[in-house]
C-alpha cells in the first residue's frame, strides 16, 4: 500500500478539475438543450405563421428537457 500523503496537491488538483469539468457539462447541456428548442420553435413559426405560440411551447419543452439532463447527469455522478 503506498502511503500518500492526505492533502496530496496532485489528487487535489484531480478534483478540482473534475469538478469543473462536470459543472461545464451541466451548462453546457442546459443552453443546448434551450438553445435547441428556440432554434426550432423560430423556424416552425416561420413555416407556419404561427407568430409566437410554437416558439414559447419549444422553449419550454427544450427547458424541460434541459432539467432532464441535469438530473440524468447528477444521477450518472
Amino acid at each position: 500500500m503506498m502511503n500518500t500523503p492526505p492533502n496530496d496537491p496532485k489528487k487535489t488538483r484531480r478534483e478540482l478539475l473534475r469538478a469543473l469539468s462536470f459543472f461545464s457539462q451541466v451548462g453546457i447541456s442546459m443552453v443546448a438543450c434551450i438553445l435547441v428548442g428556440v432554434l426550432l420553435g423560430r423556424f416552425l413559426d416561420n413555416l407556419f405563421g404561427t407568430s409566437p405560440w410554437l416558439l414559447l411551447i419549444c422553449s419550454f419543452l427544450g427547458a424541460g428537457a434541459s432539467l432532464k439532463v441535469v438530473f440524468d447527469l447528477g444521477m450518472k455522478k
